[in-house]
């Protein structure tokens, strides 16, 4: 099916993009990457300003919503993408199932079954693995520097915050176009990102973001990715269980990127937690 391959797009691109952002991390500071990147995406979809019109006035506090949420987010997640090891990001950003499915508990009023408590269980399980490392995952490299606790807060945090904008996502794309959300919330970012540059008086280097290649390039990636996502969340049939599955496609980019790009350590632990939060998410979806 067509959304699922945009899904599955989604999700390959979403690794590749956490590898640009921490090359992007090496040369500027998060807010210049965030406001820089957040600009050069919105100029991208500024030629379609003029399909972006037309909305009821309550979709505009609902997109101001979603993207205060993504403000919120994104400050986290580079935060602790510049501090801790890709491979590791990786599989703590595969946590937004659990708070995605606990969303839909509390606020849709879903009712989990046997097959999705099983699922939880085991995703809950592979997260707790990623503090434990038994000898017989030990694949023969010395330890890596211990991460500080607050950074893998701020990982948790902004896969909680992603998880909410999912569902602000599935159910704004029910009554508005891919064109219109993305147009409104990109706006909306770059004007939240420089509104905490000017109230905090954080010195910016514009000059030298703009000349990160990683920045346009991530740029480039986030619109692709995030309209293949809005076109699939609009399509009628798409799952949103089976969405969440086809996204985690994205933490195994990371691992294989941690291995070969950074030559990070771990990795075969950290697989087998990937895997056994993966068969989690499957067991959920089926």
């Amino acid at each position: 099916m067509m959304w699922m391959m945009l899904v599955l797009l989604y999700g390959v691109l979403k690794g590749v993009r956490e590898i640009v952002k921490k090359k992007a991390l090496e040369k500027n500071s998060t807010i210049e990457v965030l406001f820089v990147y957040t600009l050069l995406s919105f100029l991208i979809v500024l030629p379609e300003m003029k399909e972006a019109m037309g909305m009821e006035p309550r979709y505009y506090f609902y997109i101001g919503l979603k993207s205060f949420v993504i403000f919120l987010a994104w400050m986290f997640s580079f935060k602790a993408i510049k501090r801790m090891p890709i491979s590791l990001y990786g599989v703590l950003d595969l946590s937004r199932v659990l708070f995605a499915t606990l969303l839909g508990v509390f606020v849709l009023q879903e009712v989990l079954g046997v097959r999705q408590l099983a699922g939880l269980c085991f995703v809950s399980a592979g997260l707790l693995l990623l503090k434990y490392r038994p000898k017989r995952l030990r694949d023969g490299t010395t330890a890596e520097q211990p991460v500080e606790k607050g950074y893998v807060v701020m990982a948790f945090a902004s896969c909680m915050l992603n998880a909410v904008s999912g569902l602000l996502d599935k159910l704004l794309m029910k009554e508005i176009s891919s064109i219109q959300l993305q147009f409104w919330y990109m706006l909306f970012l770059v004007l939240m990102y420089l509104l905490f540059i000017l109230m905090s008086r954080t010195p910016v280097k514009i000059g030298s973001a703009v000349r990160n290649k990683w920045i346009w390039l991530l740029s480039l990636l986030f619109v692709i990715a995030d309209r293949a996502l809005f076109i699939a969340n609009g399509m009628p049939g798409s799952r949103i269980t089976v969405m969440t599955l086809l996204k985690q496609a994205g933490c195994v980019v990371t691992i294989l990127a941690g291995r070969f790009l950074f030559k990070e350590k771990n990795i075969t632990h950290k697989m087998v937690c990937a895997l056994i939060i993966i068969a989690g998410i499957v067991a959920a979806a089926c």
